[in-house]
């Protein structure tokens, strides 16, 4: 008898990183509409936003759970996952989904520039996976997906340290799934193509990069957060059981150039 095929997070309790805006938003809604209660985890800085996005989980009938969190404070991360624990009693997903960018040459950045885009972007998703993964292999396995980009396999100008920490965080999957594996956590990467979020919308603005890029998405759109949404909510689902360790690209083609 073929085994049913299931696509559902019911009775699953995950974390969204920088669930208070933009596509963590969108995540954190759509996972809660699969059945998952949500724990939607940003800067203190961001708690109204993090509110509305937590009624919004609410609405489908979901519990959700507002954290402070800064991805870039070890201290932080472990007081997200103990409030997790204690309101839930366990973490069975983890969307490292915080990240940061600032646009510029090579030649134009400086020393600070680096250590904010890494310690956000590499840093925060290796601990905060790192933190995550000890209650999921105390309490019998789990699933974390990272949010990659398409750069993480081509390069564009004026986003060299971005492109270079995405790369990093998609051969994250690989070392962690190849630790993790064994204790019953699977780690993956999404690596989405462009999409309008409060952090990129000023480059759909501009007449020049649409009609650089968008001739090059075989797909013939952009990206969108329902797209990237698809992607995050498969690899986290039972259907994806066996796959682990990889980088799934929503680029529409853009990177088969």
């Amino acid at each position: 008898m073929t085994e049913t095929v299931s696509y559902r997070l019911d009775g699953q309790a995950g974390m969204v990183t920088g669930a208070a805006n933009g596509i963590g938003r969108e995540l954190a809604l759509g996972l809660a509409e699969a059945g998952a209660d949500i724990i939607i985890a940003d800067l203190p800085t961001q708690a109204e936003a993090a509110e509305e996005t937590a009624a919004g989980v609410r609405a489908h009938g979901r519990r959700a759970l507002v954290v402070p969190l800064d991805v870039t404070e070890v201290t932080s991360i472990e007081a997200a996952v103990a409030a997790t624990v204690r309101e839930f009693g366990r973490l069975d997903f983890l969307v490292n989904n915080a990240g940061i960018n600032i646009r510029k040459p090579i030649l134009d950045y400086t020393e600070a520039e680096w250590d904010a885009i890494a310690s956000v972007n590499l840093k925060g998703v290796f601990f905060c996976t790192q933190v995550a993964a000890r209650q999921m292999a105390a309490q019998g396995g789990g699933s974390v997906v990272n949010m990659a980009s398409q750069l993480a396999v081509v390069a564009l100008h004026d986003r060299s340290i971005y492109a270079i920490t995405k790369a990093a965080v998609a051969h994250m999957a690989k070392t962690f799934a190849l630790e993790l594996g064994p204790q019953h956590i699977r780690v993956n990467a999404v690596g989405p193509t462009f999409v309008s979020t409060p952090m990129t919308t000023s480059m759909f603005t501009s007449q020049e990069f649409i009609e650089q890029n968008l001739p090059r998405i075989p797909s013939g759109r952009f990206g969108t957060t329902t797209d990237v949404l698809g992607a995050v909510r498969f690899l986290l689902s039972p259907a994806a059981d066996l796959i682990n360790g990889q980088l799934l690209l929503v680029d529409g083609g853009y990177t088969i150039w």
